[in-house]
């Protein structure tokens, strides 16, 4: 059986590998609103995380974006040059991720061993100066630098790109 990388896992392997890090420890939240109630330090680089499929189940995307820019799939999809997209099942999120729904997070490619899922990263996130999210685990948010995220995923042999992704104009 291969390991589980869950929260205390998470942790343990980014203090042995020397990453610089934010931690902080909450109640379990489920949605961005609850993220942004619990008013974190590093609240405003909070990202969000998708987990989508294209139609054939052959493809798997982890997008993670901004998290008050919303996702338009169909620009994903050209981005990509991909097939039509979906959000992939719960079961897809477990088998391929190791996660549960509320907890997704590119931390989640350590837990995909086969390194299958494609990480995308927004392009906007590069003037974050690190992203706030989950150690496979929605009790707490952590703070990491994107080239260190990056480097996990490429370490880890997962492929990664960066994609534009508009954001709609305000409506007058």
């Amino acid at each position: 059986m291969a390991q589980h990388w869950g929260k205390e896992e998470v942790i343990a392997f980014l203090r042995d590998g020397g990453y610089e890090f934010k931690m902080v420890e909450h109640e379990a939240v489920f949605t961005m609103e609850g993220m942004e109630a619990l008013n974190l330090p590093f609240g405003d680089e909070v990202v969000k995380n998708l987990f989508l499929r294209d139609d054939k189940k052959r493809n798997y995307y982890l997008v993670v974006m901004p998290e008050d820019k919303p996702a338009n799939l169909k620009e994903l999809r050209t981005k990509l040059e991909a097939r039509p997209l979906r959000f992939a099942s719960e079961d897809d999120l477990v088998q391929y991720l190791g996660l549960r729904g509320g907890a997704v997070s590119p931390f989640g490619v350590l837990n995909d061993e086969e390194a299958l899922v494609q990480v995308v990263f927004d392009e906007e996130l590069r003037t974050y100066k690190g992203l706030g999210v989950h150690p496979n685990d929605n009790t707490a948010t952590l703070h990491v630098a994107l080239g260190d995220m990056v480097r996990i995923v490429e370490e880890h042999g997962n492929a990664f790109r960066f994609v534009e992704l508009s954001r709609p104009e305000p409506e007058e």
